[in-house]
């Protein structure tokens, strides 16, 4: 009867330990899937979500320029956080390319680099970058870009006089040195009225053409090629030349502004 009872005693205690083997099994493999499969889809999302607040802030910081520009608007300021990357200012004389060039055979000869704002993310392998009022963005080490926000260009035929004014913008970036930041910060800039100037141009000699030229270290020469054959309806001279024909044109607007950006 004795020996029973220590077998059923022995019985139960093996009982309770395979169930407690299993329970702490049961987390430990948990735990391991969650950090296998959970966790980089956790880092993931952040990474998206850090992309994805960017874009908004450069729309916000290209408002900014438009209001500096277009509604003569002296200093705006912005603060923003800069999450999974750098945002960085390349200026106009430090970065030549990208460049426009405006032309016809021979009144107008106008060139400009715009320079860039640009964030770009080693995470998300991403950049996107404010260039001559336009916010752009292409995927690190890979042909093409997309362009999320349009620059103000237009040609307008009035209905009365059958007449067409064509209105391009040239804008730069320019910063008194190199900056870059991180983290939260503050994007602080003013219109240059002494750098900043209007062309009008009566009765140019048609075609009149837009040259554009990419920086081949950071190619955003698909988005503007789409922005120009679709959106302007303005075709480009020959296939890859980069080089567009403006629509006949009786009055030519060629207004240029300069930002500075004074911090980060």
């Amino acid at each position: 009867m004795v020996l029973c009872n220590n077998l059923e005693k022995n019985e139960r205690g093996v009982s309770e330990s395979i169930g407690f083997m299993l329970i702490f099994t049961l987390i430990i493999a948990g735990i391991g899937l969650v950090t296998l499969y959970g966790y980089p889809m956790l880092l993931q999302q952040q990474v998206n979500a850090d992309e994805r607040i960017m874009e908004k802030n450069m729309i916000v910081i290209q408002n900014d320029i438009k209001s500096l520009s277009y509604k003569s608007v002296p200093y705006k300021e912005t603060s923003l956080k800069i999450g999974g990357g750098m945002l960085t200012v390349y200026n106009t004389t430090a970065n030549p390319t990208p460049a426009f060039r405006i032309r016809d055979s021979n009144l107008v000869d106008i060139s400009s680099s715009p320079g860039q704002l640009q964030y770009e993310s080693v995470s998300a392998q991403q950049v996107t970058a404010i260039e001559n009022g336009a916010v752009i963005t292409r995927m690190m080490y890979q042909n093409g870009s997309v362009m999320l926000a349009e620059p103000r260009w237009f040609s307008d035929t009035d209905p009365l006089t059958s007449k067409t004014t064509t209105v391009i913008y040239l804008i730069g970036i320019n910063s008194t040195k190199m900056m870059s930041n991180a983290g939260i910060g503050t994007v602080k800039m003013q219109l240059q009225p002494e750098m900043t100037n209007y062309t009008e141009i009566s009765a140019p000699v048609n075609p009149i053409t837009v040259q554009y030229t990419f920086n081949p270290a950071n190619d955003f020469s698909v988005a503007w090629h789409n922005y120009i054959t679709n959106s302007l309806k303005w075709p480009e001279t020959a296939p890859g030349s980069g080089i567009y024909t403006l629509p006949f044109t009786n009055t030519l607007v060629i207004k240029r502004y300069d930002i500075l950006v004074k911090s980060l």
